[in-house]
C-alpha cells in the first residue's frame, strides 16, 4: 500500500515541485498548528494498478485531488484525521463539488478527490479541512488541466 505514497511523491518531485516556488515553500498551507498539504494531478499519473486499488478512474480526462494534514506540534509531524470538503469553480463559474475518500496506509493518511476535465481547462480549487483537535482551515489554490 505504500505504492500509492511512492507514486504520489514521485509526481510531486517530478510534475509540482518546480512549481512550489509559487505557493512560498511548497504545496501547503500552515493552520495554526497544522500544515494541510495539497496537490491535483491528471489521473495518468496513477499506474492502472493503483487507480484501480482506489477506484479511481485513469483516464486523460480525469484529475484526482490530494489532501493530508500533518501534525506539526508532534516529533515527526504525522499525518492526523480531518474532515474534508471542496469544490472547484472553472473560470466560466461552473462548480464540481469534491467527494473526498480517506486512504489510510500505514502512518499516512489521505483524503482524494476526483474532477473531470476538458483540455486546457482551469480551475479554482477551495477545500476546508476541520477535524476535533483544533483544524479548521479553508485553502485555495488555481490549477490548470491538459489532456495527455
Amino acid at each position: 500500500m505504500r505504492s500509492l505514497l511512492l507514486c504520489l511523491s514521485l509526481a510531486i518531485l517530478t510534475v509540482i515541485a518546480p512549481l512550489s516556488h509559487a505557493t512560498q515553500g511548497g504545496q501547503f498551507e500552515q493552520s495554526g498548528r497544522f500544515q494541510v498539504h495539497y496537490m491535483a494531478l491528471s489521473s495518468t499519473f496513477l499506474t492502472p494498478k493503483i487507480a484501480k486499488t482506489y477506484n479511481i478512474k485513469r483516464s486523460r480526462y480525469n484529475a484526482f485531488v490530494n489532501i493530508s494534514v500533518l501534525d506539526t506540534l508532534i516529533d515527526g509531524n504525522p499525518a492526523v484525521k480531518a474532515s474534508v470538503t471542496g469544490k472547484a469553480v472553472n473560470l466560466t463559474g461552473n462548480t464540481r463539488q469534491l467527494t473526498f475518500k480517506e486512504v489510510i496506509e500505514g502512518d499516512a493518511i489521505y483524503y482524494i478527490a476526483e474532477l473531470p476535465f476538458r483540455n486546457d481547462e482551469k480551475f479554482t480549487i477551495q477545500v476546508s479541512a476541520t477535524n476535533r483537535d483544533g483544524l479548521n482551515s479553508s485553502i485555495a489554490f488555481k490549477q490548470k488541466f491538459y489532456a495527455d
